[in-house]
């Protein structure tokens, strides 16, 4: 198929294809006699996986990994397992990290009282945050 039968099926962009192509997370297709990109249901596969992958957060590097993983004969569910394991813990760690945001936030909506902009003290709490 050519790249941008691939782009449909796989719901992507045709730059998107060529990126992933340029980060080594999809190999170089043969080109046909006139030099047109062509695809296999392989790579249609390979496409459905890093969709599916970047959907569960993880990272391009983090993919490629796991592409490795997922080609390597010899693999063991347990490296798999491993990856899974830690970005679960990362994803537990941005929910905690986001809840706290969002405790601040409701707490500086709270302290809204709708004055002027100079007297504000939403603005004036976010001046003097911790970093």
């Amino acid at each position: 198929m050519t790249i941008g039968q691939l782009a449909q099926q796989a719901s992507v962009g045709v730059e998107t294809i060529r990126f992933y192509e340029r980060q080594g997370l999809l190999p170089e297709p043969p080109r046909s006699a006139a030099g047109y990109r062509r695809y296999s249901s392989e790579e249609l596969d390979r496409l459905r996986f890093i969709r599916g992958a970047k959907q569960l957060g993880f990272s391009l590097s983090e993919i490629g990994e796991l592409l490795e993983l997922r080609h390597e004969p010899s693999t063991a569910c347990d490296s798999v397992r491993e990856r899974v394991e830690g970005k679960l813990a990362d994803i537990r760690s941005r929910i905690r990290s986001l809840e706290e945001i969002q405790q601040d936030l409701e707490q500086l909506h709270a302290a809204c009282d709708a004055n002027a902009a100079d007297d504000c003290p939403t603005l004036d709490q976010i001046n003097h945050r911790r970093i």
